[in-house]
């Protein structure tokens, strides 16, 4: 049997999680199709807006994907055949039930942006904490959305256009994707770079089975098996690989975007498609960039000293795809930072509008929060972030695990399996905490200790969930909303 059978299974996999599992968790939030949306009765124009749901569907992938799908995986690569079960596994029953709740709530909460919809779940502190956390979160995201690619363009371009020139370029296009309305901008490009995104990513695949490639043709270590850990300095695959690849299994950054496309969203019932369908194609793109490690590399310490993901990336697609995989390698690596980075700066201005009170449908409002926002972004800008960004991995899924904590209570409050997601966040909640513990940039505990400690908390945080448990019950609204009319059906 050839090998590249396994990867066509672990397509086969995702595709099934989607027909199957997502509705299962459809059911668990109970959508509706009847019931009006946001985007119905709360129209202005700006932020508000009906879109078709192919278009929806296009934007929620690259708003959620970034570098993330493409240059994590790669990295987790190096732990070997393993970290695609993750992808799989993870994009399933994490990541898709992430993606899907984070966004379906906000609709059923108006529209509000994640610091509201984990409140009503959890409670007053976790919303004050999460305002905070997600508006310092976004614009790291933002700023060194901008950075790398005016970097990368600096060198393709002529002199006179330095990176402060690319700085200044991509910092005035994303103001104007801040405050102008959704479907002046980003509606109308973002479709274009998802499909140079899926074409890049299908490429790489489809060539690999094309030329006859050996896939996942590494030498297990001694002792370790197929599923053993290859990582060449012999990093713990537990907690490590499971924060290295986020983007492509489960991030945190993803619900943050997920209530920019709840305010445009025709009915509940395009939901699945839009928010765990997103989750699947991208867990898609994680896995043919994770197999293209494994296979266009001999081994792992091969794969380490390429030179980084970006390197990487241009290897694959120019030897896989000639000339032409060249360009869209370029527009990839430049293209997916920016389109994250545009909207991470548009949901932390909602998010303050949200906390605030400040009407967004008129310019001079938007202008009061952006203003000051892209001051901030425009200073950080000039600040080296080599150590700030090494804690992104560990923030981000400690932001999915709040999400999932939240989506989990709204599920006890509609009296529904709550393990089917209570589950994942036990996991995860050990896994940032035993990672922190244990990582440089935390305590640099042993992984012994780390470990322990992790799961304690853990097992204590889901058993403050179950005793919590009537709280939830009585406390959560389940929306803000009444069913008002029939959902308007569109593309």
């Amino acid at each position: 049997m050839p090998n590249y059978i396994y990867f066509f299974l672990a397509i086969a996999a995702l595709l099934g999680g989607f027909f199957i599992y997502s509705r299962v968790i459809e059911s668990l939030f109970g959508a509706n199709w009847g019931r009006a949306t946001p985007a119905n009765f709360m129209a202005d124009g700006v932020d508000y807006v009906v879109l078709p749901r192919w278009k929806i569907f296009m934007i929620q992938l690259l708003n959620i994907a970034g570098v993330g799908p493409v240059f994590g995986p790669i990295l987790g690569a190096l732990y070997g055949p393993s970290a695609l079960l993750w992808i799989v596994i993870g994009s399933i029953v994490a990541g898709g039930v992430h993606d899907y709740f984070s966004g379906m709530m906000s609709v059923r909460y108006n529209g509000t942006s994640l610091p509201d919809v984990v409140g009503y779940s959890l409670g007053n502190f976790f919303k004050q904490f999460m305002r905070a956390f997600s508006i310092v979160l976004l614009v790291l995201v933002g700023v060194v959305f901008v950075t790398a690619p005016a970097g990368l363009l600096a060198k393709i371009t002529p002199d006179w256009m330095n990176i402060n020139f690319w700085v200044v370029v991509i910092f005035c296009y994303y103001f104007l994707a801040t405050i102008c309305p959704i479907d002046m901008i980003i509606a109308r490009i973002y479709p274009l770079f998802a499909i140079v995104l899926l074409i890049m990513a299908f490429g790489v695949g489809g060539m690999m089975v094309i030329d006859g490639y050996h896939f996942y043709n590494w030498t297990p270590l001694e002792g370790t098996g197929i599923f053993g850990n290859q990582h060449p300095n012999g990093l713990p695959m537990w907690p490590m690989m499971f924060i290295t690849i986020a983007c492509g299994a489960l991030s945190g950054f993803h619900a943050t975007q997920s209530p920019l496309m709840s305010r445009c969203l025709p009915d509940e019932k395009c939901g699945r498609g839009v928010f765990y369908g997103a989750m699947i194609a991208e867990g898609a793109i994680a896995l043919v960039w994770a197999t293209a490690g494994m296979t266009l590399y001999d081994s792992a310490p091969a794969l380490m000293k390429a030179g980084g993901p970006a390197v990487v990336v241009d290897y694959v697609c120019k030897h896989l795809m000639g000339p032409v995989g060249g360009v869209l390698a370029i527009l990839g690596v430049v293209a997916l930072p920016v389109t994250s980075g545009d909207t991470a700066f548009r949901a932390a201005r909602l998010v303050i509008a949200d906390f605030t009170g400040i009407p967004q449908s008129k310019p001079v409002s938007r202008l009061m929060i952006a203003v000051p926002l892209f001051a901030i972004g425009v200073v950080l800008s000039q600040v080296d972030f080599n150590v700030i960004w090494r804690y992104f991995g560990w923030s981000n899924q400690t932001l999915a695990t709040i999400v999932l904590w939240a989506a989990a209570a709204y599920v006890v409050r509609r009296g529904g399996l709550h393990w089917l997601i209570s589950l994942p966040a036990t996991f995860m909640t050990a896994t940032t905490f035993s990672y922190i513990l244990m990582a440089k940039e935390g305590l640099g505990l042993s992984f012994d200790i780390s470990a322990g400690i992790g799961c304690g908390i853990a097992v204590a945080a889901l058993a403050f969930f179950l005793v919590k448990g009537e709280w939830f019950r009585n406390n959560i609204p389940l929306e803000l909303n009444a069913p008002l009319e029939t959902a308007k059906a569109s593309g």
